[in-house]
C-alpha cells in the first residue's frame, strides 16, 4: 500500500464521520453555500496577476513538517498581495496538518478564488467545499475512475464551483478528459517514489485540448521555469513548498515574482 492508498483509505473513513456529525441540509444552509463563486480562468488569465496558485501547506507526507509557524490568513492575504492568481489550501489533517477552518479563514480574508485542496472521493466533500468558501475543487485522477469524476465534476458545476482535475501520467489524462473541468493540472509528483520533474508537464501539456486552461504543479522553484512553461501553453503555477519552507511565504513570493518580469 502506498502513500496515496493510505490516504485515501483514511479519508473514506473521515468522510464517514464528517456524516454522522452534519448533515448535506446543514451544509447547504451555511453563509458562504449562496455566495457567487469567482472564475478561476478570469483570474489565472488576468495579465495583472502571477498566473501563480500559492499554497499554504504545514506539512507533507514526504517532507514531514514543512512550516507550521505561520498563520493562514498573514500568508494568504500576502500571496494574493503578491499577485497570486489564486490560493490553495489544504484541508486534509491527518497527513497534511491543514484544516476545514483553514479553508474558511483563507475565504474570509481574501477576494480572489480558493482551491479546495484535498483528496475528494465523495459527493458529501463537494458540497461541504462550497459551505467552507471554496470557489475551485481538486479532483485526483489517481483515485478516482472516469465515472466518479464525471459525478464529482458535474455537481460542482451545479453549485457554480470550478474544477480541476490532476493527473500524473498519459494514461490518467486520456481516461479522465470531461466537458465539466475547467483546467488540467499537470502534478511533476511521482506519486509511487516522490521524485519530481518538470519534463512531466512539457510531455503531457501538448496532449492536454485546448478548450482547458493548463496548470504545471510542484517542483517549481524558479522563474526561469514558469516562463519555459508559459511558452509551452500553460497558464497556472501550483507553488507551495517553495514559499512555505521559507520564515515569510509572502515575501518569498514578493521576492519570487519580481524574477517574473
Amino acid at each position: 500500500m502506498n502513500i496515496l492508498d493510505k490516504i485515501v483509505l483514511n479519508k473514506k473513513a473521515e468522510v464517514a464521520s464528517a456524516k454522522k456529525h452534519i448533515s448535506i441540509k446543514e451544509l447547504e444552509s451555511s453563509a458562504l453555500f449562496s455566495r457567487p463563486t469567482y472564475s478561476f480562468k478570469e483570474f489565472l488569465l488576468d495579465p495583472a496577476r502571477t498566473g501563480i496558485i500559492a499554497e499554504f501547506k504545514r506539512r507533507s507526507p514526504s517532507k514531514g513538517i514543512i512550516n507550521d509557524k505561520v498563520g493562514v490568513e498573514a500568508v494568504t492575504t500576502a500571496y494574493a498581495a503578491a499577485g497570486a492568481s489564486a490560493l490553495s489550501v489544504l484541508t486534509d489533517t491527518d497527513f497534511f496538518m491543514g484544516t476545514k477552518t483553514d479553508l474558511f479563514k483563507a475565504r474570509q480574508a481574501n477576494n480572489i478564488p480558493v482551491l479546495r485542496k484535498d483528496f475528494m472521493i465523495d459527493e458529501f466533500q463537494v458540497i461541504e467545499a462550497k459551505s467552507l468558501g471554496a470557489d475551485i475543487i481538486l479532483l485526483i485522477a489517481a483515485i478516482l475512475t472516469p465515472k466518479e469524476i464525471d459525478t464529482l465534476a458535474k455537481l460542482a458545476k451545479s453549485l457554480g464551483l470550478n474544477v480541476l482535475l490532476e493527473v500524473h501520467n498519459m494514461e490518467e489524462l486520456q481516461r479522465s478528459i470531461n466537458p465539466n473541468l475547467d483546467a488540467i493540472g499537470v502534478n511533476n509528483r511521482n506519486l509511487a517514489d516522490f521524485t519530481v520533474s518538470v519534463d512531466t508537464s512539457y510531455q503531457l501539456g501538448e496532449h492536454i485540448p485546448a478548450e482547458f486552461m493548463k496548470i504545471s504543479e510542484s517542483a517549481i522553484s524558479d522563474t526561469e521555469t514558469i516562463k519555459g512553461l508559459k511558452q509551452a501553453g500553460f497558464n497556472g503555477f501550483l507553488i507551495g513548498e517553495n514559499f512555505m519552507k521559507q520564515v515569510d511565504p509572502g515575501v518569498a513570493m514578493q521576492e519570487f515574482v519580481k524574477g517574473l518580469k
